[in-house]
């Protein structure tokens, strides 16, 4: 408060200020000139005024987007690697041979995760060859067998996005279908650009018996695109006859 009534201070002084010379002239041409002066002059450092004040609500409002999204990020990661460390335990206790190379794959993707996953963007390329990278490691670990397909026509692979979008989809497929399927399960994901677009496709079964509540992972997503991409994606999530397709548009 303290802080505008000087502000609007200065304004009266600096009209008063101009005003002075008004009192002594005597010609009222002199007068009207003074008068536009100083009204000009008020106004002009009003509205530098209101600039400065819009500037600092955009500053204000970009470090509340950082820091929502910092937050969001933040919970990611433990999500994502408690649902493979929970797996990886499952086949420790049962000595199997996958584990070692179940455990080289989660090196790999947490290194990529933590050092990517703090960049602001990266390529498309990195994104899906990040997706291929846990696809891989599904595979490895998965003892039940599963139709998985991954069909890629990527034609601009350093088009910049932001990191750990993709995966939520491919993860959650994974998570509601082929782990509780079994053989009759697949999951189909097909990732492709254009000049105008990039497009994410995941298809995958689940069971309508059992009761599929929705996680952090797509609440997540969501939450990140419409503060990363606002007006310019499309997320559309559908599950009919056992089927659950997502897909994912980015506009460029």
């Amino acid at each position: 408060m303290i802080l505008h009534i000087k502000k609007y201070s200065l304004y009266y002084l600096v009209l008063i200020g101009l005003l002075i010379p008004l009192i002594i002239l005597e010609k009222e041409v002199h007068f009207i000139i003074w008068a536009l002066t100083s009204v000009f002059i008020v106004v002009v450092l009003f509205f530098l005024e209101r600039i400065r004040y819009h500037q600092k609500f955009k500053a204000l409002q970009q470090e509340k987007l950082v820091a929502d999204l910092a937050l969001l990020k933040s919970q990611i990661n433990p999500h994502f690697f408690f649902n493979t460390l929970n797996n990886l335990y499952g086949l420790t206790i049962k000595n199997s041979k996958k584990a070692p190379e179940v455990i080289l794959g989660l090196s790999e993707m947490m290194r990529y995760t933590i050092y990517k996953g703090k960049e602001e963007l990266v390529t498309l390329e990195e994104e899906v060859n990040y997706m291929e990278s846990f696809i891989s490691l599904q595979e490895i670990r998965l003892v039940k067998a599963s139709k998985i397909t991954f069909v890629k026509r990527i034609k601009n692979p350093k088009y910049k996005v932001a990191p750990l979008l993709f995966i939520i989809l491919v993860e959650n497929a994974f998570k509601h279908g082929s782990e509780k399927l079994g053989k009759d399960a697949f999951v189909k994901i097909s990732c492709q650009d254009s000049s105008t677009e990039i497009c994410l496709q995941v298809e995958n079964s689940f069971d309508a018996d059992e009761k599929n509540e929705q996680g952090i992972g797509l609440d997540n997503l969501k939450k990140r695109l419409s503060l990363l991409y606002p007006n310019k994606y499309e997320l559309n999530l559908v599950a009919k006859d056992n089927i659950f397709k997502a897909t994912l548009k980015i506009f460029k």
